[in-house]
C-alpha cells in the first residue's frame, strides 16, 4: 500500500497506557487516529489534552478503523508464567467490533507464537470472520522506554511482521509514517526478538550482580574493578543494582515458559533472574552489617530511601524492586522513611514507608535507590550539607562514585 493510500486510512490504538498513548499521538500527526481504553476515568483525563487523537471508551468505534493496534500489558502469574488475560480481553473486544478487511496488530510483549496461536483464534471466534480472507494480523513489538528523551519513538526502529507479504508491506507503509522499520521474517521471529532484547540485558546485569556478591566478600569495590576492566576495547559495561520495570523482570519468564513447554530447561535465563531477584536481600545485608559495625542496633535505626519509583525521572511505582527492599529492611524492625519529588505523600505511604516532604533530618543511613535528576542537581545542596560526618550512604547504582566531593562527605558504599 502506498503512502498516499495509507493516509486515507484510520488507525485505532487499543490500550492507552505508556505504550499506546504515545503511539496514538505519533500516528495522529499523519493519519486519523482513534484511541480506545476501557478505563473511563483515563479517557476523561486524556480528552482534556490538546491532541489530534480522538479518545473514547465506546468499543463500537473500533469498527471505523482499518488498522487496530493492541497495546495492553502482559503480566506474570504467581507461578511466573505468562498472564495473557489483558490480551485475551482486548482481542475479544476487537473481534466483536472490527470491520471486514481490517489489519489487527499486536504490540504487547509476548512469547513466540502468541499472535498466531492466541490472538488469531479469538479474533476469528468473536468476529465470525476468517483470518487471511476477511482480516489480517501482524506483530510489531513496542520499544518505548519511559523517561528516555534520547531513544524516543521517532528515533527507534520498529520491527514489523505481517502474516503475509501484503500485510507486511501495508504495515511498513503505516509505521514508516512515524519511524524507521525493520521487516522481520514472520511474527514468531519478531516476538522472539522482543524478548531477547530484555533477556540479554537481564543476564548481563545478573553477571555483574553476581560479581558484586563475590567482590563484596573479598573486600573489593565492584565499581573499581569495572573501571579497570572497561579499558579493554571489547569490554561491555553494565552496572550492578536492582532490576525493575515492566519488561526486564518479566520477559525472561515468557521465553522460559515456552522453552520448558518445548522440552528445554533454560538454566541460564532462570539463573539470571534468580540472581537479580536476590539483589534487594544482598543490599539489605550490606546495610545491616554496616550498621552493626558502627555499633548501631538495626531495630533502632532510621533510614531514608531517596527515590521510590521503578526508574529515574519516571513517576511510576509498578513492578518496583524498591518495594522488596523496603520489606526486607522492615523485617529487621528498621524505621524506613521515603522521599521522592515525583510522588505524593499518599503514593509514598502506599509503598510501606513514612513519607517525608523534605530529607533534612538526622538519620542513620541514606539510600539513593533511584537517582532522579533532582538528586543529581543537588550534589552541592542541602542533602549533602546536612549529613553528619558518620552517616552511612548507600548508592545502589553508583551514581556519584566518581565525584570526590561525595567521597569526602560520606562514608561511601556502593555495590
Amino acid at each position: 500500500m502506498e503512502q498516499s493510500s495509507i493516509t486515507d486510512k484510520t488507525v485505532c490504538i487499543v490500550g492507552l497506557g505508556y505504550i499506546g498513548y504515545p503511539l496514538a499521538e505519533a500516528f495522529s500527526n499523519h493519519i486519523p487516529t482513534l484511541g480506545f481504553d476501557i478505563d473511563k476515568q483515563k479517557i476523561q483525563k486524556l480528552a482534556n489534552i490538546p491532541t489530534n487523537v480522538r479518545v473514547t471508551s465506546d468499543p463500537t468505534l473500533i469498527s471505523t478503523a482499518d488498522f487496530v493496534m493492541i497495546c495492553v500489558p502482559t503480566l506474570l502469574t504467581k507461578d511466573n508464567e505468562p498472564d495473557l488475560s489483558y490480551i485475551r480481553a482486548a482481542a475479544a473486544i476487537v473481534g466483536k467490533q472490527m470491520k471486514k478487511g481490517a489489519v489487527i496488530i499486536l504490540e504487547s510483549t509476548v512469547y513466540p507464537g502468541v499472535t498466531e496461536d492466541i490472538l488469531r483464534p479469538i479474533l476469528e471466534k468473536e468476529s465470525g470472520y476468517t483470518c487471511g480472507s476477511d482480516f489480517k494480523i501482524g506483530y510489531s513489538p513496542e520499544r518505548i522506554n519511559p523517561g528516555d528523551d534520547v531513544h524516543i519513538l521517532s528515533k527507534t526502529t520498529k520491527i514489523i511482521a505481517g502474516m503475509d507479504k501484503e500485510t507486511t508491506d501495508d504495515m511498513a507503509a503505516l509505521y514508516s509514517l512515524i519511524t524507521t522499520v525493520y521487516l522481520a521474517k514472520d511474527s514468531r521471529t519478531a516476538e522472539a526478538a522482543r524478548v531477547v532484547e530484555n533477556i540479554q540485558r537481564d543476564v548481563n546485569i545478573a553477571l555483574i550482580n553476581e560479581l558484586s556478591y563475590i567482590f563484596n566478600k573479598l573486600g573489593i569495590n565492584t565499581k573499581d574493578v569495572l573501571e579497570a576492566a572497561e579499558t579493554k576495547w571489547n569490554f561491555h559495561r553494565y552496572t550492578p543494582g536492582i532490576v525493575g520495570g515492566h519488561c526486564i523482570p518479566t520477559v525472561p519468564y515468557f521465553l522460559a515458559y515456552t522453552a520448558k513447554k518445548s522440552g528445554y530447561m533454560p538454566n541460564m535465563i532462570l539463573a539470571g533472574r534468580a540472581t537479580n531477584d536476590h539483589m534487594t536481600r544482598f543490599i539489605t545485608d550490606i546495610i545491616i552489617s554496616n550498621l552493626k559495625a558502627r555499633g548501631k542496633n538495626p531495630a533502632r535505626a532510621e533510614i531514608v530511601i531517596l527515590g521510590l519509583t521503578y526508574k529515574e525521572n519516571v513517576a511510576d511505582t509498578r513492578d518496583n524492586p524498591v518495594v522488596e527492599l523496603i520489606k526486607n529492611l522492615k523485617e529487621h524492625d528498621i524505621t524506613v522513611y521515603g522521599y521522592d519529588p515525583l510522588l505524593s505523600p499518599k503514593q509514598i505511604s502506599q509503598l510501606g514507608v513514612v513519607p517525608l516532604d523534605t530529607f533534612e533530618r538526622t538519620v542513620d543511613c541514606f539510600i539513593l535507590a533511584v537517582p532522579h535528576a533532582q538528586f543529581l542537581n543537588g550534589v552541592n545542596g542541602k542533602l549533602w550539607r546536612i549529613a553528619k560526618s558518620d552517616i552511612l550512604f548507600i548508592d545502589i547504582k553508583g551514581t556519584f562514585y566518581k565525584d570526590p566531593k561525595i567521597r569526602k562527605l560520606f562514608d561511601y558504599r556502593t555495590l
